[in-house]
Parts: structure tokens; C-alpha cells; sequence
């Protein structure tokens, strides 16, 4: 059994994560598996965010004074929260994806993306978004591409006489 400071330090680690991050998920689960929870944990890990199990009075009081107060009503039965301090779109991606493969196991509860409370429609709306890298990418593209048709233009003039130079040689030639 924990001793009441040790779930103070629980409470206060939760807290300051909390208060950092961008974005949270909140689940349930049943009937889980070790694997499955394992292979959950694996892919919001490799999405940048992290995953807890908590206890609902903990949670209820640790989002006490951040944004995440407004969800502190789906804090009831088994719950467990992902949260990140980056991209909240790959958050998204990473929990509707796992959740909708995995609906005998886990439940979406709710989501929390700059201080909205989001249902499971929205966050697969959020997840249909491109990422902030993939964004940054799409738009390197679009002013390269510019950059390429000039450089294009450019090199046309040089090519084109010397095409013309080439068949006036030619021509004298037959």
C-alpha cells in the first residue's frame, strides 16, 4: 500500500507533466492483454508522448488549475491518460489509430488539444491532419519547386542556342 507521501510525489509528478504538455488522450481498457499494452505503450512512445495508468482521484486533482480541468468529469472506472509536449496531431494519429483497431481492448474517452475537450470524431479529424513535419515539408517543396522553374528557365536560353547553332551547322553540312 502506498503511504500517503508517496502518493503526494505521484500526484505532483502528474501534475507538472500535465501542466507541460500540449495535448492528452484519455482512455479506458478491459480485458487487456500484456502484449496489447505493451504494443500500445511501444507506438505512443515512438510517437513522442507518454502513458499512464492512474487512479481517478489523482488524476481529478492533478489537472486541478491546467487545461485539462474540463475533462476531469471522464476521470470514472479504468482510465489511463497519453499525453505529449509536441505535435499534438501525431498524438492523434497514434491513439484513434491504435483505439480503432483495438476496440475490444481500449475505449476512447476523451481528448484535450489546447485546453479543448475533443470526442474520438474530432481527434480523427486532428489525425487527418498533415504533421508539423510533414507541413514544413510540403512547403519546402512548393518554394523549391519555384526555385527549380527558374533555374529551368535560365538554362533554357544557353540550351536552346546552342540546339539552333547545332542544326545551322548541320544543315550547311547536307
Amino acid at each position: 500500500m502506498k503511504t500517503k507521501e508517496r502518493k503526494q510525489e505521484d500526484l505532483n509528478a502528474l501534475a507538472e507533466q500535465l501542466q507541460n504538455s500540449k495535448s492528452a488522450m484519455i482512455v479506458s481498457f478491459n480485458k487487456l492483454t500484456v502484449s496489447k499494452d505493451q504494443e500500445f505503450r511501444n507506438q505512443l512512445r515512438e510517437a513522442g508522448a507518454k502513458y499512464q495508468v492512474v487512479k481517478n482521484t489523482i488524476a481529478r486533482l492533478a489537472v486541478k488549475g491546467t487545461p485539462y480541468e474540463n475533462a476531469s468529469e471522464h476521470f470514472k472506472g479504468v482510465t489511463a491518460i497519453a499525453w505529449t509536449d509536441n505535435d499534438p496531431v501525431v498524438l492523434s494519429k497514434a491513439v484513434s489509430k491504435f483505439v480503432k483497431s483495438n476496440a475490444d481492448f481500449y475505449t476512447f474517452k476523451a481528448g484535450v488539444v489546447e485546453g479543448k475537450v475533443v470526442n474520438l470524431a474530432q481527434v480523427e479529424a486532428i489525425a487527418s491532419l498533415p504533421s508539423k513535419e510533414e507541413l514544413i515539408s510540403q512547403l519546402l517543396y512548393v518554394i523549391n519547386a519555384q526555385a527549380q522553374r527558374i533555374v529551368t528557365v535560365i538554362n533554357a536560353v544557353p540550351r536552346d542556342l546552342a540546339s539552333v547553332i547545332k542544326q545551322i551547322g548541320d544543315k550547311k553540312e547536307a
